[in-house]
């Protein structure tokens, strides 16, 4: 039984018999073109190896188009004010938590990084009229923030600490720091949950314009203990010469409702495949051991929280 004929190949002139070209047509169209000249009448069987070898071709030709595009450098959004995870050497180099993550993950997912400095207030402008790609600057993740850019998952978590005297013990900061006087930084997070936990239980609660001046107060003796960020704490106080005699107390504070869901990642809306990059590359550093080197450079703890 012969095959049905689903397709005819012409060839095609125009109005002064210039230059001929192969094109395929239906049947049907091709009487209504003067300027196609019909060849052959190709089998449905035939026609279709030819739209499949056609289809093949263009999407080669695709896949060439996408690897162009990884081949382009992601540009990073950073502030570099903001040790230790990022600040400038006295070379005028980027340097940091932030900026050594960065460029790890960069490694784990073979693409080429650059940094692009950026105020902090202006990373997200700058990220939605696409000058940066991605914004790795210690951006918390927030329910605010999600609404202007997507995050990838954290690839840190500071948890809250309280800071007194060495050799205080702190088993139950609600029970133990009743009646006692904390400080905290006036409109921060550590403000927010102070006055919605401690100062319920008893606790009196000192606000206060600059952590320095909570960190300062401690010294003298005007309060009794002061929470804030624990990388914040342990960099700008306890490391520090006022800060001697003085640690950590008590439990981490993590809870997402008073202290977000750690730093992650902010892409732009929509722009799943990159976050999807970072995420892979946050799991394999944090699995290969790159991460804990990075890390172990500039903290005494674990930076990344609990999973």
């Amino acid at each position: 039984m012969p095959l049905t004929p689903v397709g005819v190949l012409f060839h095609e002139k125009d109005a002064g018999n210039a230059q001929k070209t192969t094109t395929f047509t239906s049947a049907r169209a091709a009487w209504d073109n003067p300027f196609l000249l019909p060849i052959e009448v190709l089998p449905s069987k035939e026609l279709l190896m030819k739209k499949f070898a056609l289809l093949g071709a263009l999407a080669l030709s695709a896949l060439s188009l996408v690897a162009h595009a990884d081949d382009k450098p992601v540009r990073i959004g950073i502030e570099a004010g903001y040790p230790p995870f990022s600040f400038k050497t006295p070379d005028g180099k980027l340097a940091g938590f932030d900026v050594d993550i960065g460029n790890a993950l960069c490694e784990e997912m073979k693409v080429k990084c650059t940094w692009v400095e950026q105020e902090f207030d202006g990373l997200i402008p700058a990220l939605k009229v696409r000058k940066i790609d991605a914004i790795l600057s210690s951006m918390t993740i927030t329910d605010e923030r999600k609404k202007s850019v997507d995050f990838t998952n954290k690839y840190y978590h500071t948890p809250a600490r309280f800071v007194m005297k060495q050799g205080v013990t702190l088993n139950d900061p609600l029970v133990d720091l009743k009646g006692k006087k904390v400080g905290v930084l006036r409109a921060s997070t550590h403000d927010r949950y102070a006055t919605d936990v401690l100062a319920p239980a008893g606790i009196e609660v000192v606000r206060y314009n600059s952590q320095n001046e909570a960190n300062m107060d401690l010294v003298s003796g005007r309060i009794d203990a002061t929470m804030a960020d624990s990388v914040n704490l342990d960099d700008g106080f306890l490391k520090t010469d006022a800060g001697k005699g003085y640690a950590f107390v008590g439990p981490e504070y993590n809870d997402p409702k008073y202290f977000g869901g750690g730093a992650g990642i902010a892409v732009r809306k929509g722009d799943t495949a990159l976050a999807e990059k970072f995420n892979t590359a946050i799991a394999g550093i944090r699995a290969n051991g790159k991460y804990k080197e990075v890390q172990d450079k500039y903290f005494k703890f674990d930076v990344y929280g609990e999973n």
